[in-house]
C-alpha cells in the first residue's frame, strides 16, 4: 500500500513582507503614543468625523486596530504619519492611548507615494483630494524615478503620469486634468467639490490666471450663475490672447443668457385673462407692468 504523501505546510508571509521591510533598528510592529503621531505635511485627504468614522471607531473599540499604520521618525521628535490618519482619529474617538504602527525609514518621495497609494482607492473622494494627491505623487515620481535623466523632459513627465494612473481607474489624460485643478482658487475648487461647478468646466477655468479667476468668481457671485462649458472655453481662449476683463466675461455670459431666455405663452392661455378686444401690445404692456410690480415687491428691481 502506497504511503500517503505528506502535506506541504502553508507558508504565511510575515508582516514585514506585507508592509515592506522596516528599519533594521526596529522590529516589526510597535505600539506608540497617539500624542507622538503627527500628520503628513500637506496631507490631501480630509479626515472627517462622519458616519464612516463612527463605524471605524466602534470597530477599533471592539477589535482594536487590525492593520497597523505606517510612520517614519521626525527629526524634531515623534513620528510622522504616512498611512493611517483615519485609524489614528478612530483611536482618539475610542479613547485609546496607543496605536500599532510600522516604523519605516523613508525618503520624502517614498513616503509621499505610499501615502497617496494607501488612500487613493477610498470611495467618495472629493475632487480636490484626488487633485492634490495626484499632483503630490506625480511630482514625487518625477524626482524619484530610476530614469532620472528623463524626469526633466517630456518623456519623463509621460512616464511619471502613466505610473500615477496605474490602479486608479483614471487615464493618464484624466490624471493631468485633475492635477491642473490645483491651480483653481480655493473658492472655485470648493464649488467643484460641492458639484456646483461641473468637473469639465472647472478644468477649463483652471487655465485662467489667478486674477482672472478672481474676476470670474466676482461675476458669478454678482449674477448668481455658473459658466457653461462653452462659456468657459471662450473665456480660456480670450485669456490666451489678453488679460480677461469683467466686461469680457459679461459679454460672453450675457450673450448666452440672453439667447436662452425665451418664454412663450400660448395665446389660448392669455385670452383667459384679457378681453378679446386687447391687442398684443396692450397685453404685453400689462404683463410687464405686473412683472415690474412683482420685482419691486421682491426687491429685485
Amino acid at each position: 500500500m502506497a504511503s500517503k504523501k505528506k502535506a506541504t505546510p502553508i507558508s504565511l508571509q510575515p508582516l514585514d513582507e506585507l508592509f515592506g521591510k522596516s528599519n533594521e533598528s526596529f522590529n516589526g510592529i510597535s505600539e506608540v503614543s497617539i500624542g507622538s503621531l503627527y500628520p503628513f505635511p500637506n496631507h490631501p485627504f480630509k479626515v472627517r468625523d462622519d458616519k464612516k468614522m463612527s463605524e471605524l471607531s466602534e470597530s477599533v473599540t471592539e477589535y482594536g486596530v487590525l492593520v497597523p499604520g505606517i510612520v517614519r521618525m521626525r527629526a524634531s521628535g515623534g513620528y510622522e504619519m504616512v498611512a493611517g490618519h483615519r485609524r489614528k482619529r478612530a483611536c482618539e474617538l475610542a479613547g485609546l492611548k496607543k496605536m500599532p504602527v510600522i516604523i519605516k525609514d523613508l525618503t520624502d518621495d517614498e513616503a509621499t507615494v505610499i501615502m497617496v497609494d494607501s488612500n487613493i482607492q477610498r470611495e467618495e473622494l472629493l475632487i480636490s483630494e484626488k487633485a492634490f494627491a495626484y499632483k503630490m505623487k506625480y511630482e514625487a515620481l518625477k524626482r524619484q524615478g530610476k530614469r532620472s535623466d528623463l524626469t526633466s523632459c517630456q518623456v519623463g513627465k509621460k512616464l511619471a503620469v502613466e505610473e500615477v494612473s496605474q490602479n486608479t481607474g483614471d487615464s493618464s489624460r484624466q490624471i493631468l486634468r485633475y492635477i491642473h485643478l490645483t491651480l483653481l482658487l480655493p473658492d472655485l475648487l470648493e464649488m467643484a467639490d460641492d458639484k456646483k461647478l461641473p468637473f469639465n468646466t472647472a478644468v477649463e477655468i483652471s487655465y485662467l490666471k489667478s486674477e482672472e479667476q478672481q474676476t470670474l468668481l466676482q461675476y458669478m457671485n454678482n449674477h448668481n450663475m455658473v459658466p457653461s462649458m462653452k462659456q468657459a472655453r471662450e473665456l480660456k481662449q480670450i485669456s490666451k490672447e489678453r488679460i480677461l476683463s469683467y466686461s469680457d466675461i459679461d459679454q460672453i455670459c450675457m450673450n448666452e443668457r440672453t439667447e436662452k431666455v425665451q418664454v412663450q405663452i400660448p395665446a389660448k392661455k392669455l385670452k383667459q385673462y384679457f378681453p378679446e378686444t386687447y391687442s398684443k401690445a396692450q397685453m404685453e404692456e400689462i404683463i410687464f407692468m405686473l412683472l415690474a410690480s412683482w420685482a419691486e415687491r421682491e426687491g429685485k428691481a
